[in-house]
């Protein structure tokens, strides 16, 4: 709390935080994640159009999600507050064809955007990735959304596909484009 205070009073004097204001340990999830992994997730369905779910995901559901993506990694980024993001990769399609090629997604606690966590937790999903022998990672992002756009970018992940109000939520209409990174 006393982190989220000091965070919201600095972008409230219009200082750019550069780096954590605490050590970041990045390590796999486990089921005792599942609360603070949703926590995180809810705010983004509640308050934007990020994801396209509307209802709040229940820390039971989401330790069952994080059950049923293994063997992939699920990944989260712990400070001395507790768990201020996560990543994840997923099946891109069930079809065994697609096996080598996964879907990434990273969430950040709403007061930890702009000090590098997403990048440091997505560098290590991809090098994880890559030491499974997955082949690509795909990024669906609704647009706009630039911070995720750069994110991704800077990551080396290249835009390959746009589809126009796929999604709609909050009575407006939402696109979804894609990057993808060949590992």
């Amino acid at each position: 709390v006393y982190r989220s205070y000091v965070m919201g009073f600095i972008r409230h004097l219009g200082v750019s935080v550069v780096r954590p204001l605490d050590t970041t340990m990045i390590r796999p999830a486990t089921s005792a994640d599942a609360q603070a992994i949703a926590t995180i997730y809810n705010h983004y369905i509640d308050n934007s159009d990020v994801t396209f779910e509307t209802e709040a995901v229940t820390a039971s559901e989401m330790g069952r999600r994080v059950g049923e993506i293994a063997p992939l990694p699920w990944l989260v980024a712990e400070g001395s507050s507790g768990i201020i993001g996560y990543a994840y990769a997923s099946k891109w399609r069930a079809r065994h064809a697609y096996r080598f090629s996964v879907e990434t997604t990273v969430y950040l606690h709403h007061d930890a955007s702009g000090q590098g966590i997403g990048s440091q937790l997505y560098r290590v999903l991809i090098d994880d990735l890559r030491a499974r022998g997955v082949h690509i990672a795909i990024g669906g992002i609704a647009l706009p959304n630039q911070a995720s756009v750069a994110l991704h970018e800077k990551l080396g992940f290249i835009e390959c596909a746009r589809f126009n109000e796929v999604g709609f939520k909050f009575n407006k209409w939402v696109d979804v484009g894609y990057w993808q990174l060949l590992l």
